[in-house]
């Protein structure tokens, strides 16, 4: 009797384990993006969608796309109503201009502060890099890229496009999602972060 308990228990216990599949991902910004996205509660995945989620495509990990940018702050910058997808706005202004090389080009973009989002707690020193590039439409969303990014103490920042991802709005339509700005676009391929959902 003892034996069979034991047997069953070990097949329950080994049902429980086959059960649990480890979170998909190369780097832990891969785990954390697929553990949001596999979570009901976080994710924005339409319920279909979410039913048969096994993870995110992602293109390899390459550190050629991690630069260190220079940041020339805008202090004067005036606040603006940044067009999203919805009819909703978003309250924004250019917090800087980031300057950086990338497969030997120079290249300029604005780094977005939201007037909404630094009273809240943990985001008072976000900031929002959404760019566009020639990758857009083809692998990875025609809409383009974000990137979470926090102020520095210097003029220098470094900004990793492995860890570039998809507005909502890519996944699902009732999501309101800021529209990257077209100054904010990148003449070349940025072959990294986060590809095109395929549902």
């Amino acid at each position: 009797m003892k034996h069979i308990i034991f047997f069953i228990l070990f097949i329950s216990t080994l049902s429980c384990a086959q059960d649990k599949v480890p979170v998909a991902g190369d780097t832990a910004f891969e785990k954390k993006m697929n553990s949001d996205f596999k979570d009901a509660s976080k994710s924005p995945l339409k319920a279909k969608d979410l039913k048969n989620f096994k993870g995110l495509d992602f293109f390899k990990l390459d550190t050629t796309f991690v630069v260190q940018a220079s940041l020339k702050r805008t202090p004067e910058s005036k606040w603006f109503k940044m067009q999203t997808t919805t009819s909703r706005v978003s309250n924004e202004r250019i917090y800087g201009i980031l300057t950086f090389k990338l497969q030997g080009e120079t290249f300029k973009l604005n780094i977005y502060q939201g007037k909404d989002l630094m009273n809240e707690d943990g985001f008072e020193d976000y900031l929002f890099l959404p760019f566009l590039d020639n990758t857009n439409g083809n692998e990875t969303y025609g809409g383009g890229r974000y990137i979470d990014m926090r102020i520095p103490q210097g003029d220098t920042i470094e900004i990793d496009f492995n860890k570039a991802y998809n507005p909502y709005c890519a996944y699902n339509e009732k999501y309101s999602c800021p529209i990257v700005p077209r100054e904010n676009y990148i003449d070349l391929e940025v072959r990294a972060g986060v590809k095109k959902f395929h549902d």
